[in-house]
């Protein structure tokens, strides 16, 4: 089910994963937890709960098409998923809950990378960031490692709806279940640089490694200087080894079977 096109919308829409052929709403090989990062759409701007008024910017128009991301918080109550809106600029950013049933559409990160949407994007070649994806896609894919594409990148590649700009940063997510080396993590990020100085490209790559119970900086990993900063629900933590089994594991949610939130 696909959320509807806002009017004047950049033409990228008809080219965006929301128009490819066979979009991957659910990744399959997640059991249809709802993850952080994932991109969701609702039937109606009035499954947003929020403790503050919605910003103006937030219009019905706009969230008939823009879709929430799920952000990191504690959810006592697993049908609440805790959400952030973004607007067109940087600054336009509001924190909402919405009710897992309410949900309608999903884009999970890597499956934008799958769709490989940023090839028929029609600002492709004049974007750095756009340009950078193509550049390092096969070589994470010969690598062996499951990616995705965050950020203002993928919500402009799931949506269609135009945010970016020349100095746009490309945040990238890898799913790292298992432990991967400082050393290793290192010689990406080296390749990652390799390309993008080869290009002459001056767009930011910026690569979060998720564990499944919090996510990190790769650049803070590879600089092997200690604790790194693990983002989770419960807030952020310094861990030696981010893929310590946490005391209180994080519950998934299901976008499919989920109890009433109160």
């Amino acid at each position: 089910m696909h959320a509807p096109a806002a009017p004047g919308a950049s033409r990228a829409a008809s080219t965006s994963l929301a128009a490819a052929p066979e979009p991957v709403l659910v990744s399959a090989d997640r059991e249809g937890a709802l993850l952080p990062h994932d991109l969701l759409w609702f039937a109606s701007p009035r499954a947003y709960e929020s403790p503050d008024p919605l910003p103006a910017w937030a219009s019905r128009e706009w969230l008939g098409s823009a879709p929430a991301v799920v952000r990191r918080a504690s959810r006592e109550l697993p049908a609440r998923i805790p959400v952030g809106l973004r607007g067109r600029m940087r600054h336009q950013r509001h924190a909402a809950w919405v009710d897992a049933r309410d949900v309608i559409r999903r884009v999970a990160p890597e499956a934008l990378a799958r769709s490989r949407a940023w090839q028929t994007h029609p600002q492709r070649d004049a974007l750095p960031c756009l340009r950078m994806l193509e550049r390092i896609a096969p070589m994470l894919d010969a690598c062996g490692l499951t990616w995705g594409i965050t950020g203002s990148v993928g919500f402009t590649l799931a949506s269609g709806l135009f945010v970016l700009r020349q100095d746009s940063d490309l945040d990238l997510l890898l799913r790292l279940p298992r432990a991967m080396s400082a050393g290793a993590a290192a010689n990406l990020l080296r390749a990652l640089a390799a390309l993008n100085e080869q290009a002459g490209e001056a767009s930011r790559i910026d690569v979060q490694a998720d564990t499944g119970h919090g996510a990190f900086s790769l650049a803070e990993w590879a600089a092997a200087r200690g604790a790194v900063l693990l983002k989770t629900d419960c807030g952020p933590v310094l861990r030696d080894d981010p893929w310590a089994t946490p005391a209180r594991p994080r519950m998934p949610v299901t976008a499919r079977s989920c109890p009433s939130a109160i």
